[in-house]
């Protein structure tokens, strides 16, 4: 197992900056993913890491020791790639070898390692079979496999699923999760699929222009959100904005007409005059009373229907229904909408920034 650790990296291209100043700890054997939008620094960030991209200031250590300017290949990383990069003449078996063969291990010896890196992947039975004799899925097992077989320090993943169709995607992340665990490698995983990340993950770092937003487990990181663009980026969420009342110690808002809600424990000290707040779809449901609404449009997703509905205000919510009454939410439909006001996170309005009592004391960020 390899701690990775990277202090103040800097990385640019023609004199742009893609990653300005970016401090990160990876621990040993974890399972950690960079998520973010496309552009957002991530992929470059992997290839930092593997050797790949040179760095401009900054140092990248595995247990302690920099290696900046040690190639790639003296890193003992595994990697897999978007597009499997398997070589089409060559078997499964012989595919997954490869590495091996170049670093001189026994043939015995390589042979067992084949066979037990091909078993954890399930696709020891297709052992003898080409690359263009198997399916997308197939040929990522494989790729999984001879990232292992070499018993890397450390394990590279840049959007490995992409390229698979739902199904499968949900198949092969939960793979290459048993595999990591089974294996204890330390491993750094990139996506931009936000359900993919938090399915697969011990920690996430969101970024954003080549900026570190917040690191934290999956359910820190979807729960309490250290800014905007982490509320929006991870999962949907409703921004209402609203005056912040302060009276007899507590804390206020009026979320619906006359309704005010104490958020005393929600929001710190810094919080202003006005905030916004995220509302989680799943934290809206019809009720008999509650906040006044119309019904704009349901969409029936199987297990639920996507409601949207507009408030008094004219601001639009969006809540999940799971009743299977649809039809009693049809457009134009009036309705009172309950909101689990425990489920609320604060934003200042201009910084975005949150401003929950544990953001204010440094603990979210």
């Amino acid at each position: 197992m390899t701690r990775i650790a990277l202090q103040s990296l800097r990385k640019e291209y023609a004199g742009q900056v893609a990653i300005p100043d970016l401090t990160l700890e990876i621990r040993d054997g974890e399972f950690f993913t960079l998520l973010g939008p496309s552009g957002c620094g991530k992929t470059t960030l992997l290839r930092m890491i593997a050797g790949f991209n040179s760095i401009e200031a900054g140092t990248i250590s595995f247990d302690g020791t920099v290696i900046n300017d040690r190639p790639p290949a003296e890193r003992n990383i595994g990697m897999v790639f978007q597009n499997y990069a398997l070589f089409p003449q060559m078997s499964a078996g012989r595919n997954v070898g490869f590495g091996l063969q170049t670093r001189r291990i026994p043939r015995a010896e390589a042979e067992a390692r084949i066979a037990r890196a091909l078993d954890a992947v399930r696709m020891g039975h297709l052992k003898d079979r080409l690359p263009g004799q198997m399916s997308g899925g197939q040929q990522q097992r494989v790729a999984l496999a001879r990232a292992l077989v070499i018993e890397p320090a450390l394990l590279l993943m840049d959007e490995p699923l992409s390229n698979l169709d739902a199904k499968l995607r949900v198949e092969m992340r939960d793979t290459i999760r048993q595999v990591q665990r089974e294996a204890g490698i330390t491993t750094v995983y990139v996506t931009h699929d936000q359900e993919e990340a938090m399915a697969v993950s011990d920690r996430i770092a969101v970024m954003n222009l080549g900026v570190v937003q917040q690191v934290g487990t999956p359910a820190e990181i979807y729960r309490h959100p250290a800014n905007r663009f982490v509320a929006e980026f991870i999962g949907k969420t409703n921004l209402l904005e609203r005056e912040l009342i302060r009276q007899d110690g507590r804390a206020l808002v009026e979320i619906g007409r006359g309704m005010p809600v104490d958020v005393t424990a929600l929001v710190g000290p810094r919080a202003g005059a006005r905030v916004q707040l995220s509302v989680r779809p799943e934290a809206v449901r019809a009720a008999d009373t509650g906040v006044p609404a119309e019904v704009l449009d349901e969409t029936f997703l199987g297990s639920h229907s996507q409601v949207r509905a507009r408030l008094e205000t004219g601001e639009v919510i969006e809540f999940l229904e799971f009743s299977h009454q649809s039809s009693l939410l049809g457009p134009g439909a009036q309705l009172q909408l309950a909101i689990e006001t425990g489920q609320l996170t604060f934003f200042d309005p201009d910084s975005g920034i949150s401003v929950a009592p544990e953001a204010a004391s440094g603990g979210a960020a």
